[in-house]
């Protein structure tokens, strides 16, 4: 089940509290109390898996570790770590009255900044003063409820009829690893996978009438209206390449017209699964400028990569 919708705390380390204690070395005096660490700072990572919300699915708080308190003898309190929470990258994050969006894989962006650690009561000797008593408490992380809200956002969206082979070839041009076997809906939940500096994502089938609910109905309609570039995809099996074609555009039509306007690349996959001549044959029918492509075939799959690097030279 995907899960695109949440809401959640989020708290950033507490400092540590300084300390308050004297030199214990012999014919030493003076305070020697250390200060607390700093608390862990809170970061958001975008990452490529879309199911990386169902963390949230029973657990609906996250804490960075606190920053321990100072100890004598000078010792400062180590920091509290900070934490990164793995985030679907196209997520956006609702708080503090405003949107963030997590749009790139890897990156961290900082959401709770950890409290400062207290001064121990070294820091407050003086000469007037050379037996402080008084040190810091640290200081409160931040800390805030959140509402996370996935739109899955890529670069370039594979989309068709079911078992199309588009899972496919996600697996053979990415590290992604969706589940792929030789029936209709396979795929129920959209797959990202990164090619060098671009995302592609695997939009679960469609089917005539998914734009009214039918089949998965058109709850990932939504997710192609933030992918930059479409690449369809059109089964050698089919019968009628025109036909299938037209099915998928009409309901991108019915869903949102914007759609329409997307650049798009039309691939017919599964070159492999029927006879040369008969492929030829069914080519030549259909005019639509398309590219014939098998995952078995090695120069196909690099005409599959040239345009992908041509992509990603224009971003």
């Amino acid at each position: 089940m995907l899960i695109d919708e949440v809401k959640i705390k989020v708290k950033a380390g507490d400092g540590g509290s300084g300390a308050v204690a004297f030199d214990k070395n012999k014919f030493a005096k003076g305070p020697a109390g250390g200060s607390g660490g700093k608390g862990g700072d809170l970061y958001f990572v975008g990452v490529s898996d879309l199911g990386a919300l169902r963390q949230f699915r029973f657990k609906h708080e996250v804490m960075a570790e606190n920053g321990k308190n100072g100890k004598g003898q000078y010792c400062d309190g180590p920091n509290g770590k900070d934490l990164f929470v793995k985030i679907p990258v196209g997520t956006v994050v609702h708080y503090k009255d405003k949107e963030i969006e997590i749009v790139k894989i890897g990156e961290p962006v900082l959401i709770a900044k950890g409290g400062l650690g207290g001064k121990g009561n070294f820091f407050f000797r003086s000469s007037r003063n050379t037996t402080p008593m008084q040190s810091q408490p640290g200081l409160p992380g931040e800390e805030f409820d959140l509402k996370l809200e996935l739109k899955m956002i890529a670069d370039i969206g594979f989309i068709g009829l079911p078992n199309v082979g588009k899972s496919s070839l996600l697996k053979e041009l990415t590290n992604a690893d969706p589940k792929i076997a030789n029936y209709p809906f396979t795929t129920l939940e959209p797959n990202l996978g990164v090619y060098y500096d671009l995302i592609l994502a695997d939009i679960p089938g469609l089917i005539e009438g998914a734009s009214e609910g039918k089949g998965l109905g058109d709850k990932f309609l939504r997710h192609i209206e933030r992918t930059k570039i479409l690449f369809h995809f059109i089964s050698a099996q089919s019968d009628d390449f025109k036909k299938d074609y037209n099915i998928i555009r009409k309901e991108l039509e019915n869903y949102n017209p914007e759609l329409l306007k997307k650049e798009e690349y039309i691939f017919i996959s599964k070159a492999d699964t029927v006879p040369e001549e008969e492929l030829k044959e069914k080519m030549k029918k259909w005019r639509k400028k398309k590219i014939a492509i098998s995952i078995y075939d090695y120069e196909s799959i690099e005409e599959v990569k040239k345009i992908l690097n041509k992509i990603m030279k224009e971003k």
